[in-house]
C-alpha cells in the first residue's frame, strides 16, 4: 500500500485537519460571536456550491488531510446539508467527519446526519439556565438544544462534546453545574476561553482558565488524559475514564506549536489561523477551470503562508472578522 502523503507548513506542523464552514449565517446571536444588528454575512451566490466543496475537499484529502468538521455560522441552516456530509464522509482519504452545531435544529437532523457519515459533533451550550441562555442567544432556544442533544444521544453519536464558551460574570458560576449535567448524560465537556474576535470577542468577558482547570482537578480527581478529535483541546478525566473534560485555552496557554488545522469559509477562503489575516481565495480558481492539479499546487502555496501563532494576547484588535465570517 502506498503511503498516504502529508501536507506539512513552513514550521514542520502536519496539516490534517479542515474545517470546512458550510455557511456564515446562523439562527442565533451569541453575544461573543456576531453582533446583534450585524448584516454582513456573504450573499448565497457567493457561495461555494456543493460540488465545489466536494472537488476542493477532495484535493486536499488527496494530499492528507483525514479530518473534516462541518461549521458555520451554524450548519444546519444550509438546506440539503446531510446530502454534503455524506458526499465529503465518502471522499477518498477521510478517515473522520463531525459536525458543530448550536442544535437548535439537531432534533429533526440527527438520523439522517449519523445516515450520512457524520459521528461525532460538538454542541454549543453556555448555560442550563433558560433566561440566560436566552440573554446570551438572543432567543429562548434552551428546550431546542436539549432536545437535540438527547436526539443525539438516542442516535449514538459518539463522543458528544458540548462547548461552553466560559464567560467571567456570566456563566462562570455554572461550571460545576455543566460538569454534573455530562456526568448524568456522558457527554464531554469542554471548557472554552473567549477570543478577541471582532468587536463582540473583545468585549465577551474573558475568563482564565487555568485557575478553574486547578480547582475541577482537586475537586473530582481528575487527571491528565487524551481523547480523539484531532482538536487544541487539553483533557483531564476521572480516575475510572467516565467523564473527560477538555480546555481550550488560546489565551491563557495556546496551543500554536502543535496546530493542525486550517479553516474554508463558506466563499471559498482559506484561513491558515484565526488569530492573524494569512489566507488564499479559492473561489477564483474553482470557477475559472483550474484542474486538481492546480488546486494542489495552490495548496499548498496556501499552507506556506500558515504563521507561526496568533497574537490574540499581544495585539487584541488585530482582527476584525467575526468568527462566523471564518468559521467556528
Amino acid at each position: 500500500m502506498a503511503q498516504k502523503p502529508l501536507l506539512h507548513d513552513r514550521f514542520g506542523r502536519t496539516i490534517q485537519y479542515l474545517r470546512v464552514s458550510v455557511t456564515d449565517r446562523c439562527d442565533l446571536r451569541c453575544t461573543y460571536c456576531i453582533p446583534e444588528h450585524f448584516k454582513g454575512f456573504e450573499e448565497p451566490d457567493h457561495w461555494l456550491s456543493a460540488d465545489e466543496m466536494e472537488r476542493l475537499v477532495g484535493v486536499f484529502a488527496q494530499l492528507g488531510v483525514s479530518r473534516l468538521r462541518l461549521t458555520g455560522g451554524e450548519p444546519l441552516t444550509r438546506k440539503g446539508l446531510p446530502d454534503l456530509a455524506g458526499r465529503l464522509a465518502a471522499l477518498p482519504g477521510v478517515e473522520d467527519l463531525s459536525l458543530s452545531t448550536n442544535a437548535t435544529r439537531l432534533a429533526s437532523h440527527a438520523r439522517t446526519l449519523k445516515d450520512a457519515g457524520v459521528s461525532r459533533l460538538n454542541v454549543s451550550l453556555d448555560s442550563l439556565r433558560p433566561e440566560r441562555m436566552a440573554a446570551i442567544t438572543g432567543r429562548d432556544c434552551l428546550d431546542d438544544v436539549l432536545a437535540g442533544l438527547m436526539a443525539a444521544k438516542e442516535e449514538g453519536f459518539a463522543p458528544i462534546k458540548l462547548n461552553m464558551v466560559a464567560m467571567a460574570g456570566v456563566n462562570d458560576d455554572e461550571i460545576d453545574d455543566m460538569v454534573a449535567f455530562c456526568l448524568q448524560h456522558g457527554f464531554v465537556l469542554r471548557l472554552i476561553e473567549t477570543m478577541p474576535m471582532g468587536e463582540t470577542g473583545r468585549h465577551a468577558g474573558f475568563l482564565d482558565l487555568q485557575p478553574v482547570k486547578a480547582r475541577l482537578r482537586d475537586r473530582f480527581g481528575l487527571v491528565d488524559g487524551v481523547l480523539p478529535g484531532g482538536g487544541p483541546a487539553r483533557y483531564m478525566m476521572s480516575p475510572d475514564g467516565q467523564f473527560s473534560i477538555g480546555f481550550i485555552t488560546p489565551i491563557s496557554q495556546h496551543f500554536c506549536d502543535t496546530c493542525n488545522r486550517v479553516r474554508l469559509s463558506v466563499d471559498g477562503v482559506l484561513y491558515l489561523c484565526l488569530g492573524q489575516d494569512e489566507s488564499f481565495d479559492f473561489k477564483p480558481l474553482l470557477r475559472s477551470g483550474a484542474s486538481d492539479d492546480d488546486l494542489a499546487a495552490a495548496i499548498l502555496s496556501a499552507i506556506d503562508l500558515k504563521p507561526l501563532r496568533h497574537e490574540f494576547r499581544e495585539a487584541p484588535e488585530k482582527v476584525v472578522r467575526i468568527m462566523a465570517k471564518t468559521g467556528g
